[in-house]
C-alpha cells in the first residue's frame, strides 16, 4: 500500500513538473515572439531586433537609392504582419490596406499558408520534374481562359510573364514592332521596359527618339522605331470623344510600320490600365485596335497582372469586361496568382506555342511554377471560388462607388472628386481642382494620401498620367465596414483640404 502511494505521488510530481516546464517553455516562446515584433527592452535574440531607424540606415547603405519606400516623406512604414485587409507595423498599429492587389484573397490567408507550409515540408525543387500540383494548376488556369488559349508557361512574376509574351509574339510574327499605350507599365526587364511608357519616358537608360506622328499632346518619344506609342484611351478628359478615334492612333502605327516595309508584331495592353489611372478601355477601342493589329500581321497581348482573377467583379479577366468579344492571343498573369508567393504565367494558343518551339531553344525557368508556388496558386483559386470573392468584389465595389458619388454631391466635394471609375475592387478616384475644367490636382491627391495614412491608418495608392488618381485595389476580402470607414475618412480629409486651401501646394510629395 505504501509503495503504491509512493508510486502515485512520484507520478503526480513528475507530471506536474513536466506541465510546468511546458507552460514555461510556451511562455518563453510567446515572450520571444513578442520581443521579435515589439521590443521594449532592446533584448538581443539569435536574430537581433532592428528598429525602423536601423532598417532605414542599413537600407541606405545596402540598397539602390532607386528602390523606393512608400510614404518616405513621413518616415516610411515597417510592416511586419498581415491579416485579411489589414497590415500591422512594428508597434502593432493596424492599417487598412486599400492598395495591395498582391495578397488577392487576403493577407496571410490561413488556407494559403497551410497549403504552402505543407508543400514546403514535403518538397520544393526546380521545375524539370513532373509534379501533379503543377499540372493541375496549369489545367485550372487554362480552364478559366476562353478557347483557343490552352498552353500554359509558368514564371515567377508579371515582368517575366510579359517578357516571355514578347518572345512568343516575335517568334510567331517574325516582327519586334510593338504598339504600346501611354502610361502603361508592364514590368522591369529590359524588354518590357521598352514597352512601358510609364518607365521609359522618365529613364536615361534609353536613347529616346521622336515618333513620326505628333499627337495633340505634343511630340512623342519612344525607345526606338520598333515602338509605337498611342494615347491612353481616357474618356474622362476626352482627348477624343470615342474609342474609335483613339483606335485610329493604333491604325496609324500599323500604317507606319507598313510604310517601312515591315509588319506589326503585337499590341500589348492592360484590360484595366492601372498606372494610367484606372482606365477601362471602351469596346470600340479594343475591337478596332486589335482588328487593325491583326490585319497587319500582329497579335494581341493582354496584360492581366494587375487586374486578373475576378478583381473587376463583372468578369474573371479584365479583357472580358464589356461586350467587344475579342479574345487575346497571349495572356499574362502575375501579382495575385500566388497570393504573395512568386508566381506568374503566360497562357497562349497551340499555334503560337508551336512557333516558339520551332525556335530551337529550350525554355527553362528554375523556380517558375515550382511545387510550393503551385500549391499557393491552387489554394488561392480554392478560396476565390469557395468564398465567391469575384461576386463579393462586384458588390463591394459597387457600394464603394455609390458612397463616393454620394459624398461628392451631398457634402459639396464636387470640386475635388472629378470622376469615380472602374469596376469591382479596381476603382479610381480622379482628384481635380475644378470639376468643370477637370484640372488634375496632384498636390491635393498627395495630401489626401498622407493624411489618410497619418490620421486614419489607411494605406492608399496614387497613379494616373497626372499623379492625381487614388487607385483602390485592395485584397478581395475588403468588407462593407472597410468601405464605410474608408469613405468617411476620405470625406474628413476633404474637409481639411478646404480649410488649408493653397497651403497644400507647398507640402512634400507623398511617394506610394
Amino acid at each position: 500500500m505504501k509503495d503504491d502511494l509512493t508510486s502515485s505521488v512520484t507520478i503526480f510530481v513528475t507530471t506536474a513538473v513536466c506541465v510546468v516546464a511546458l507552460i514555461q517553455r510556451k511562455q518563453r516562446r510567446t515572450q520571444n515572439s513578442y520581443h521579435t515584433q515589439h521590443p521594449s527592452n532592446g533584448s538581443s535574440l539569435s536574430q537581433p531586433w532592428l528598429s525602423k531607424q536601423d532598417v532605414l540606415q542599413l537600407r541606405t547603405k545596402h540598397f539602390l537609392k532607386s528602390v523606393s519606400v512608400s510614404y518616405a516623406n513621413t518616415g516610411g512604414l515597417m510592416i511586419l504582419k498581415g491579416n485579411g485587409s489589414r497590415l500591422y507595423d512594428e508597434r502593432g498599429t493596424s492599417y487598412l490596406d486599400t492598395r495591395n492587389n498582391v495578397c488577392h484573397v487576403g493577407h496571410c490567408n490561413p488556407r494559403v499558408v497551410d497549403a504552402v507550409s505543407r508543400q514546403l515540408a514535403e518538397l520544393n525543387t526546380n521545375t524539370r520534374y513532373l509534379h501533379p500540383t503543377v499540372i493541375r494548376l496549369a489545367q485550372r488556369l487554362a480552364d478559366k481562359c476562353p478557347d483557343p488559349l490552352q498552353v500554359v508557361v509558368f514564371v515567377n512574376s508579371g515582368s517575366e510573364a510579359n517578357d516571355l509574351a514578347l518572345r512568343l509574339a516575335r517568334a510567331y510574327t517574325k516582327s519586334k514592332n510593338t504598339i504600346v499605350v501611354e502610361g502603361a507599365y508592364h514590368g522591369h526587364t529590359l524588354a518590357v521596359l521598352e514597352v512601358s511608357p510609364y518607365k521609359y519616358q522618365h529613364s536615361k537608360e534609353f536613347d529616346l527618339q521622336l515618333q513620326e506622328e505628333e499627337t495633340t499632346k505634343g511630340p512623342v518619344t519612344t525607345p526606338g522605331p520598333h515602338i509605337w506609342q498611342v494615347p491612353c484611351p481616357d474618356m474622362y478628359r476626352q482627348r477624343h470623344n470615342t474609342g474609335k478615334e483613339y483606335a485610329n492612333h493604333v491604325q496609324d502605327g500599323c500604317d507606319y510600320f507598313q510604310r517601312k516595309g515591315e509588319s506589326t508584331g503585337a499590341i500589348i495592353m492592360e484590360g484595366g490600365m492601372s498606372v494610367g489611372g484606372v482606365i477601362l478601355p471602351s469596346d470600340d477601342f479594343v475591337r478596332d485596335s486589335v482588328t487593325a493589329v491583326r490585319n497587319h500581321g500582329g497579335v494581341y497581348i493582354a496584360d492581366e497582372v494587375q487586374t486578373g482573377f475576378g478583381r473587376l467583379g463583372s468578369s474573371f479577366w479584365a479583357f472580358q469586361h464589356g461586350n467587344h468579344g475579342i479574345v487575346p492571343d497571349i495572356v499574362t498573369v502575375g501579382k495575385p496568382f500566388g497570393n504573395g508567393m512568386s508566381l506568374g504565367a503566360v497562357v497562349t494558343t497551340p499555334e503560337i506555342a508551336k512557333a516558339f518551339d520551332s525556335m530551337g531553344v529550350e525554355y527553362f525557368n528554375t523556380f517558375g511554377g515550382n511545387p510550393v508556388a503551385a500549391a499557393a496558386g491552387m489554394a488561392m483559386f480554392d478560396v476565390l471560388e469557395d468564398e465567391k470573392l469575384q461576386e463579393h468584389a462586384l458588390q463591394i465595389g459597387g457600394y464603394l462607388k455609390k458612397r463616393f458619388w454620394e459624398i461628392q454631391t451631398e457634402r459639396l466635394h464636387q470640386d475635388l472628386i472629378g470622376d469615380i471609375r472602374g469596376s469591382g475592387l479596381f476603382l479610381g478616384i480622379d482628384i481635380v481642382e475644378s470639376s468643370t475644367l477637370r484640372t488634375p490636382a496632384a498636390a491635393k491627391t498627395s495630401f489626401i494620401c498622407s493624411r489618410l495614412k497619418q490620421q486614419y491608418n489607411i494605406l492608399t495608392s496614387i497613379d494616373g498620367l497626372y499623379d492625381n488618381v487614388l487607385v483602390i485595389k485592395p485584397p478581395m476580402v475588403f468588407s462593407k465596414e472597410d468601405a464605410d470607414f474608408f469613405v468617411e475618412s476620405f470625406s474628413k480629409v476633404a474637409l481639411e483640404l478646404e480649410e488649408l486651401g493653397a497651403t497644400v501646394e507647398t507640402m512634400e510629395w507623398t511617394p506610394t
